[in-house]
């Protein structure tokens, strides 16, 4: 088929979650499909992009809109439109799409994310059938910022930030979600919440399908070799991109609550926090007692083989998280809160260790570090969850059926 992909930037090189997801629907759908990517990117991107060139048949890109502190604030309190629908907002992009739309016919035209889907409008006149492929449901993301922030007095600001967007995001997410002819979603407790969305206000349904977020299993790989650092078998690891809430909060929260009972009954444990564009507050962990905070890297691999435990203390967000798909793909035991595998078909205590208590959280952890045979066992039968489940070559052929069913 011929299809038409929007992403909100080049998905290449796929270093965080949307660009991972991306790159990775690309390139296992090129050898069956003709693509044409059309995306924001900046001059200097360009060339850091061209293997993507050797996937899709065509590529054309619009400047990144700007917009500035005083105009978000100004839409947060005015505008109907949540942030992320502002975010990409482009009269350049408008024009770009209406002119590849009149150029070509497409079979498919897919919208990877709801800061694409404001181009919705110019993709509905033109009669490819539309799936919309949303990451996260997006609203459940705001939600459960808020109930989290709501409890400390220091964050509510953060929690009127995140009811407005969870409102404004309800209402676009919904309205979104009428306008396309399917939907995808990443787990299966993402497709319920856009149900919920959506079955109060109309007879009519679009389809959901659920196709999870997936893992490069021949790139992610176990491995018994460490970086030679020292103490690699009392040391804890997270990767994410850590200027995103989620991250943010997971690993203030590991910080303030779960690091110091972990250290009072092994003092060496240290935690090192692995992600590009590290916010304030987590760039000034580094000086506890015990917390690296990497910053950008090249490759997250060695600094999670050289982790005894792969933490994930996430309390907030949605979707499926390719952190941990890749921790399983290397083998490593994993102590979560049951929000961090949401949406992983994983059973607990057989594939993952699920601790959602501070206490409990610590516990679990300092088990694993003093037990290097249930690390192997767990992180063994995660291995092959990884490889039977996730593996992307398995995960993304569901998209053609979608595909043959809507054209």
């Amino acid at each position: 088929m011929n299809l038409l992909f929007l992403t909100p930037q080049l998905p290449y090189p796929p270093h965080q979650g949307t660009t991972i997801r991306n790159f990775n629907l690309i390139k296992n759908l090129a050898p069956r499909h003709d693509i044409t990517l059309l995306s924001f990117a900046a001059p200097e991107e360009l060339p850091r992009a061209e293997p993507l060139r050797a996937l899709c048949r065509r590529i054309e890109t619009a400047p990144y809109p700007t917009r500035t502190m005083s105009q978000r604030a100004r839409d947060t309190l005015l505008s109907p439109l949540p942030d992320m629908a502002l975010r990409l907002k482009s009269d350049e992009m408008h024009q770009l799409v209406a002119r590849v739309m009149r150029e070509e016919r497409f079979d498919i035209a897919q919208i990877e994310g709801i800061e694409m889907a404001r181009y919705v409008t110019s993709l509905a006149t033109r009669h490819s059938p539309l799936i919309f492929d949303d990451h996260n449901a997006e609203y459940v993301l705001q939600r459960t910022a808020f109930q989290s922030d709501a409890r400390r007095v220091t964050r509510w600001h953060a929690a009127l930030y995140s009811l407005i967007q969870w409102k404004k995001l309800a209402r676009y997410e919904r309205a979104v979600c009428r306008r396309v002819d399917h939907i995808v979603a990443c787990s299966a407790t993402d497709a319920s919440a856009i149900r919920a969305l959506t079955a109060p206000i109309s007879s009519f349904q679009s389809p959901i399908s659920t196709i999870p977020n997936g893992v490069d299993t021949d790139f992610f790989v176990p491995s018994d070799q460490v970086c030679a650092k020292p103490l690699a078998e009392l040391s804890m690891v997270f990767a994410g991109k850590m200027d995103f809430r989620p991250n943010i909060d997971a690993m203030l929260w590991f910080c303030d609550e779960i690091l110091p009972r972990i250290r009072a009954e092994i003092p060496l444990a240290h935690v090192v926090i692995v992600g590009q564009k590290p916010a304030p507050r987590v760039a000034a962990l580094r000086e506890r007692p015990g917390v690296e905070v990497t910053g950008w890297v090249a490759d997250t691999r060695p600094y999670i083989a050289d982790a005894a435990v792969y933490v994930v203390p996430l309390r907030m967000g949605s979707g499926t998280r390719l952190k941990v798909l890749e921790a399983m793909a290397m083998g490593k035991a994993i102590v979560s809160t049951a929000r961090g595998v949401e949406g992983i078909d994983l059973v607990a205590g057989r594939d993952a260790v699920v601790a959602d208590a501070p206490e409990a959280f610590a516990r679990e952890v300092i088990a694993l570090l003093r037990d290097a045979e249930r690390r192997r066992a767990l992180g063994q039968t995660a291995r092959a969850v990884a490889e039977s489940k996730y593996d992307w070559r398995t995960i993304v052929p569901k998209f053609d059926d979608i595909y043959a069913a809507s054209v």
